[in-house]
Order: C-alpha cells, then sequence, then structure tokens
C-alpha cells in the first residue's frame, strides 16, 4: 500500500533533518593584510588578539598556510579567489576578479548540498559569482563604490536582482544625537579626509553587529555557512582611539626584519602601498605604521568576540564550525616594505589559519605541514560531509588532523607577478627576482636587467633576515633548489614555452 503523501513528506523531512543535524554550521571569517604574526598566540608579537587566540586555544592552527601568490598589486583579489574556488592562482581566471560558472565556490557547494549561504562584508569579485553562491547578505562593499575610509565605507544591501547598482550604495553616519543613519555618497565624501569614530561606525564593527544579528536569528532547519570577510587590517589603518592608545608609538617593538629600506629593487617598489610612508622608513615611521596596524587587528578582535558570543548565546556555537584565516601577510616596515607586494613570509604570504568552534574537538593542537589557502575549501567540505568538486587544486586536511596521513606536501611555490619567485623545501627557502629594463620595440624584447638570489633558513630565521646564497657552502644547496623550482613551475603551469603574458614572463628574464 502506497504511503499517504504526508507521512511521505513526513519522512523525508525527517530523514533530511538527520542529515542536518549531523552536519556543523560553517561560519568563516576572512581577514585583510592579516599576516601570520598579526595573532599573538601564534606570532608571540605585542599585538592584543584574546578573542582569536582562544579560537587557537580551542582548535586546531595551522602554522605554516601560505598564499601561493598574486598577478595582481591587490593581492587579496587572487587570495579570495583561491578561497572561494579552491583553484592555485595558475588555475585562476586572470588576476582572479572573475570567478568563472565553471569554476564553483564554496557557497554554490554548500548551497547545492542544502546549507543556506549568507555573506557579510567584503567581496571583491564579481557580482555574478556574488548572486549565485548566497543566498542572502548584508552589509556588503566593494562592489565598485569604493572610498579608503573604514568609518565611511559605502555598503549594499542583498539584491535579488545580482545587479548591486552603484545608486543603491549607502553611509551609515550618526546625527547630531549620536543616532545612526544611512545617507547617499556625496562627491565631499570622496574627497576625504579620512574620517574618525565620529563620521560613523567603523567596517568591522558593521560586519560584527549585522553578522550577530544572521547568527541570533537564525531559525531555519537547515545549517548555514556565512562568509564574514573583514576589510581590517587593511589601510587605512584606522581603529577607535581607545585601541590606538593601547600602542604608543615609542614602545613598539619592530620586528627583526626591520629595516629603513630595502636592500635592491624587487621590480615592484613604487606603488600605491610602498607611497603610504617615506622612504627612508625610519623606526619612527614603522612605529607608527605598525601601531595603527596593531590597533585595527585589536578592534577586529574585539568585533570577532562578539560574533562568537553570538554563536554561544543562541545555542549554535558547539554544533559550528569556525574558520579563521588572513588573506595576505603585511611588511609594515619588514625588510623596508610596507605593503605585501612580495613573497617574504611576514610581509606577503604568510598567514593565520585556524579551524575551531564547538564541531572542532580537538583543542589546542597546532600543525606544522605546508598548506595553501585554496586547501580550505576541501578541507570545510570534508568536515562537513559534502562533496567536494573534482577540478580542484586544493587538498583536504581532514587526513592530517585525524592523523591518518603525515604529510599534504613537501613544498611550496609562490609567484608575484613577472618580477619574483619562492620555493621552500624543508628548512630552507629561495626567492629570486628578475627585473627587466629597456623594452627594444623593434625587436619587441627587453635587453637589459638584472637578477637576484636570496636564500634563507626559515627554522633557524623565520624573519629572513640573513641572506644565506653568497655563502660558499651554499652553492650546491642554491643549485638544487632552482632544478626544483624550476621543474615544479613546470608542473604547476607557470612556465610555458611562447605563450604572452606577465604570468609567464618570469621565467623569460630569468633564463
Amino acid at each position: 500500500m502506497k504511503a499517504p503523501y504526508y507521512v511521505t513528506l513526513s519522512v523525508l523531512l525527517l530523514f533530511q533533518f538527520k542529515i542536518f543535524a549531523q552536519q556543523p554550521n560553517v561560519l568563516i571569517i576572512y581577514t585583510d593584510d592579516h599576516r601570520y604574526s598579526g595573532v599573538h598566540a601564534l606570532g608571540g608579537m605585542d599585538v592584543k588578539t584574546p578573542n582569536i587566540d582562544q579560537l587557537a586555544y580551542d582548535g586546531i592552527s595551522f602554522t605554516n598556510t601560505y598564499l601561493m601568490g598574486a598577478f595582481s598589486g591587490a593581492t587579496c583579489i587572487p587570495s579570495r579567489a583561491m578561497l572561494l574556488s579552491g583553484k592555485d592562482v595558475f588555475h585562476l581566471k586572470g588576476k582572479g576578479y572573475v570567478i568563472p560558472e565553471q569554476h564553483q565556490t564554496i557557497g554554490e557547494v554548500f548551497k547545492n548540498a542544502g546549507y543556506y549561504t549568507h555573506i557579510v562584508g567584503k567581496w571583491h569579485q564579481d557580482k555574478k559569482a556574488l548572486h549565485r553562491s548566497f543566498n542572502s547578505g548584508a552589509s556588503i562593499m566593494g562592489l565598485g563604490t569604493y572610498l579608503v575610509d573604514h568609518f565611511r565605507m559605502p555598503f549594499w544591501d542583498w539584491d535579488e536582482t545580482g545587479t548591486f547598482e552603484n545608486t543603491n550604495a549607502y553611509l551609515i553616519s550618526y546625527d547630531d544625537k549620536g543616532k545612526r543613519y544611512r545617507r547617499a555618497i556625496t562627491a565631499e565624501d570622496k574627497k576625504g579626509p579620512f574620517g574618525t569614530e565620529k563620521d560613523g561606525p567603523h567596517t568591522s564593527k558593521v560586519f560584527a553587529e549585522n553578522a550577530s544579528h544572521f547568527i541570533s536569528n537564525y531559525d531555519k532547519q537547515q545549517p548555514f555557512l556565512m562568509y564574514l570577510a573583514f576589510h581590517a587590517p587593511h589601510d587605512p589603518r584606522q581603529a577607535p582611539k581607545s585601541y590606538k592608545d593601547q600602542y604608543p608609538e615609542p614602545e613598539v617593538t619592530l620586528p627583526p626584519s626591520y629595516l629603513p629600506q630595502h636592500p635592491f629593487d624587487n621590480g615592484h617598489m613604487y606603488l600605491r602601498d610602498e607611497k603610504l610612508a617615506p622612504w627612508p622608513r625610519t623606526k619612527a615611521v614603522s612605529q607608527k605604521h605598525l601601531s595603527d596596524y596593531y590597533a585595527a587587528i585589536t578592534h577586529l578582535d574585539t568585533q570577532i568576540g562578539y560574533v562568537i558570543k553570538s554563536l554561544k548565546e543562541s545555542g549554535k556555537y558547539e554544533n559550528t564550525l569556525i574558520v579563521f584565516a588572513g588573506d595576505s601577510g603585511l611588511a609594515v616596515g619588514n625588510h623596508g616594505l610596507i605593503g605585501k607586494q612580495n613573497i617574504y613570509d611576514e610581509d606577503g604570504i604568510h598567514v593565520p589559519f585556524i579551524l575551531s568552534g564547538g564541531a572542532i574537538k580537538t583543542k589546542g593542537k597546532q600543525i606544522d605541514n605546508f598548506t595553501y589557502i585554496h586547501d580550505i575549501f576541501p578541507t570545510i567540505c570534508d568536515i562537513a560531509n559534502i562533496k567536494k568538486p573534482t577540478d580542484i587544486q586544493g587538498k583536504s586536511l581532514l587526513p592530517i588532523m585525524n592523523e591518518q596521513q603525515k604529510l599534504t606536501r613537501t613544498s611550496t611555490y609562490h609567484a608575484y607577478r613577472q618580477f619574483q619567485r619562492a620555493y621552500r623545501k624543508g628548512d630552507f627557502k629561495l626567492i629570486e627576482y628578475v627585473r627587466a629594463k629597456n623594452f627594444d620595440k623593434n625587436k619587441g624584447e627587453y635587453y637589459t636587467g638584472s637578477r637576484v638570489t636570496q636564500l634563507f633558513n626559515i627554522k633557524k630565521d623565520p624573519w629572513e633576515t640573513q641572506d644565506l646564497s653568497f655563502f660558499p657552502g651554499y652553492a650546491e644547496l642554491i643549485k638544487t633548489l632552482q632544478a626544483a623550482m624550476k621543474s615544479k613551475a613546470v608542473a604547476l603551469g607557470d612556465k610555458k614555452e611562447n605563450i604572452p603574458g606577465e604570468q609567464y614572463d618570469f621565467w623569460d628574464f630569468y633564463e
């Protein structure tokens, strides 16, 4: 006898609920220009991050997670594309701004598996990818209208049509009585100067409030995936005065790799990020930037604390996987640099990555395996028991976490535009630079330039202060690493014959 419709439906719903009950909510917290040592529990620096530290104590920290590289000075664009698609930098479309339909995003995969997907914060990719990845969103930024100001940042509400017109962007300001209100963006706003906490709420606060509101009011049966993408601690390194006051500039300790100026032209020395401070970068200049950086991070940490509190108060914490990661490193005075357009560890590619929340039962564990940002996607899929795309380059870290496997990879490879390449194997890291000059229009080629080689023992010298490349005793090691780097370039698709474009130009100049 055929079961009545309502009985069949009830069984299906019960079955569906059981599946969902076994799958965790997923909260991805992605921060901007947040280097590994920008978390106190990880790097041991003077920055105060009690809430992120607690995530590390309550979960699993990956101590060797890296951005593979970028073919854009705005490294956060490819970084976010890699996180969202699981693709490595050589398999992105162009520089990563567009995520084509054939590249499934985290949001799409989880939405197709029955999750409710929601975004809060920064979006650096195309609007079509945004619209197909999430069911809803709040206080989205970065969709066209942009002010370099954390206190006066344009936001968008979720747009069901996916158009996110510039005319729909708004600012949040305070009236005479200190009450918030929305207002249109004016020409005066675009002129500056930077705002302060008197002009409006900080981006980190806005994002945290909207994320907390979503969590506290979420009442659907299916689990959710939230992508909470903060803009901090990206410049301008702004924070409320009470946070800045925690880091008096003369008292800020500079890292071991501080230099007033980089020792040579790395190929891309004069660009937006590097113009944020004068040359030479005196100790006072670097202390100011680091003080501002730490203040923005500590303010960010407080907002993350509010979001975690909302998980606990709503009863959702125990069944939530919290993923915390940064999108790139940042120099802030290291090696005489200010930005992230390089492939030194802390200055450009070494990022924090923590898995925590009630869904992670292992507490306070550190994993030293070489990992990339694009490994996060397949790892989350495996933890949530969701089928991951078969065409991604990222590797699931769940076998490492469960101690079923010892290594994911034995080396890492990094690229920054056509200027820099790095290869890490064991304790040692090789960095190679090329700088071409004087383009011959008749021949269509560069006819002069320079090459620089660096070698660091990262195990003994994590801040990369002692270049070993000129010591005779390391000559054979350098040759071995150079050969391995070239082989890896071929395997990854970084080195191709007769294909124009900066993605491949490095090897033309290098050889």
